[in-house]
């Protein structure tokens, strides 16, 4: 009998060490624990161009994933940063996003930081939403695009799930054979949207969040579609759907690092 209660309670304190090994993890550490996923389109495109995708902040404090963020982006020095939604978190900490916005724009990339609208956007509405961008540095995209390099075009759209998408303007002036990239936060819009374009940087899907082997994501939003996280490929158009930096409503990630995307397109 004292042999088996010893070996309960021991059982039980290894169950506990591991539950609070698990909290401690997908609490704190993970969340905090900001990954570069590194890809390379082969293209024409010479010189190449290398866009750093950063989506899903959902800033809430200017703390150390922001500064994380930060660090990464001088370090790679990218030609161009691409904000693909939902920068604003839980309480709509707008100065919060405004200084962390700023801090991006202030790593200089060459072609400057574009940013388009998520579903946080179009549910927490900002009063003078170009002005508070153009103050922060940011180049704000709304159903439009522009010619970013010679041969390269950027287009920016509201959020399909949440707003009104308009792939014709945003791609309207294109020039015949330029290289299209379009930015846009649900990443569901590419089965109606591919074959217009030839990459889509998207966010939305956190990549589930929680991430246990064999077991579909428990946490999708709206607008996911079926797509989870990295690389699609369809009509000719390719996306690629991050993992984002920050979290809404739960505050974990599992198996499921914060992510920048850092891709290469060209020779």
């Amino acid at each position: 009998m004292g042999r088996g209660r010893t070996g309960s309670r021991i059982g039980w304190s290894l169950l506990a060490a591991a539950v609070c090994f698990l909290a401690i993890d997908a609490l704190w550490i993970e969340p905090n624990l900001v990954h570069v996923t590194s890809g390379t389109i082969e293209n024409r495109l010479d010189p190449p161009l290398t866009i750093a995708e950063i989506t899903d902040l959902h800033v809430v404090h200017f703390g150390h994933r922001e500064r994380e963020v930060i660090r990464i982006l001088q370090e790679r020095h990218p030609d161009l940063v691409a904000i693909t939604g939902d920068s604003i978190g839980v309480g709509e900490h707008f100065d919060r996003e405004h200084a962390v916005l700023s801090a991006i724009a202030a790593t200089r990339s060459p072609l400057g930081v574009w940013l388009v609208r998520g579903n946080w956007e179009n549910a927490h509405p900002l009063r003078h939403e170009r002005e508070f961008y153009t103050s922060a540095g940011v180049h704000f995209l709304l159903n439009q695009g522009t010619l970013i390099r010679p041969g390269v075009w950027l287009g920016g759209l509201d959020d399909p799930e949440t707003g009104h998408a308009h792939l014709g303007r945003a791609l309207r002036g294109a020039p015949p054979g330029a290289y299209r990239i379009v930015l846009y936060h649900s990443p569901g819009f590419f089965d109606e949207s591919a074959g217009r374009y030839d990459l889509a940087l998207t966010g939305h899907t956190h990549g589930g969040q929680v991430d246990f082997p064999f077991i579909r994501a428990f946490w999708l939003p709206r607008g996911s579609g079926r797509f989870l996280e990295g690389w699609y490929q369809e009509r000719g158009s390719r996306m690629y759907v991050s993992r984002g930096i920050g979290w809404s409503f739960l505050p974990i990630r599992m198996n499921c690092l914060p992510e920048i995307a850092v891709i290469t397109i060209g020779r």
